[in-house]
């Protein structure tokens, strides 16, 4: 966390996408903007390329709707307080919902596409905090410089449902035939509830955002050593992970490092 008189943190994204083995097409979509501040991972849905139009067109959705709001809500620096926090998860929920808005009138004004959705997985970096969106299976995990592996956002799956109310056990959850079935999506219907919240950033904090593609076949003892990879060489070897592994969907992969 930045403290009166030390040097401001600076942070840097990576980012890699890749089809996998199995897929003829990427669905995946993602967007990175330093400046900004701005990390969001997409994996979406549907036949015909409708997918691939859902999660490129939420992302920009969401790019969009920040740039435009950005300036309204004050940078988070501690103390922070409690309506700049409600602020920010606002901005974050709104660019959220304009992207489902956005692709549920895109998927009405085209029958082949009815139905697309994407999840949406989002960091916004303001201030010495970041605020984080959560749509969706797509996940964000952080490491603290310590090797601390922590995951960020709740799985909104029928499985994790399930789990969280001690209907199943991970073990039954592992092996279960629903455990890619969506409670939540960006798209299939005009609204969508979103999950946000604004964390404190420490010096040395890695974050990584990633499609199902990745975490489904990621243990939290294997980020630590990639992580440490940094920069484009994690990216890629979460991604070679992912194939080495199966491959079975597209993968993406961000990581945001803070210095």
């Amino acid at each position: 966390m930045n403290e009166a008189g030390s040097t401001p943190m600076r942070h840097k994204g990576y980012a890699l996408t890749d089809v996998g083995r199995k897929r003829k097409a990427n669905q995946d979509a993602f967007y990175m903007d330093d400046v900004l501040g701005l990390y969001v991972v997409g994996d979406g849905m549907g036949g015909h390329a409708a997918g691939e139009i859902a999660s490129q067109e939420a992302v920009e959705q969401v790019y969009c709707m920040v740039k435009r709001g950005i300036d309204q809500v004050k940078p988070l620096f501690a103390p922070v307080l409690e309506e700049d926090i409600r602020s920010a998860c606002r901005l974050m929920e709104s660019a959220i919902q304009a992207a489902t808005y956005m692709v549920f009138s895109l998927a009405a004004l085209d029958r082949g596409k009815s139905g697309m959705g994407t999840t949406l997985t989002s960091i916004l970096v303001h201030g010495d905090h970041v605020v984080l969106g959560q749509v969706g299976d797509s996940r964000i995990y952080r490491m603290r410089k310590d090797g601390v592996v922590e995951q960020l956002t709740e799985d909104h799956t029928l499985v994790a449902w399930q789990l969280k109310q001690g209907l199943i056990t991970e073990d039954e959850a592992k092996r279960s035939p629903q455990r890619n079935v969506i409670t939540r999506a960006v798209g299939n219907r005009d609204y969508v509830q979103v999950d946000t919240c604004v964390l404190p950033i420490e010096r040395g904090d890695r974050y990584l955002l990633c499609s199902d593609g990745l975490h489904g076949y990621l243990q939290d003892t294997d980020i630590p050593s990639i992580m440490t990879l940094g920069g484009d060489k994690a990216v890629a070897r979460f991604v070679e992970l992912a194939n080495d592994r199966g491959g079975k969907d597209n993968i993406t992969a961000v990581v945001v490092e803070f210095d």
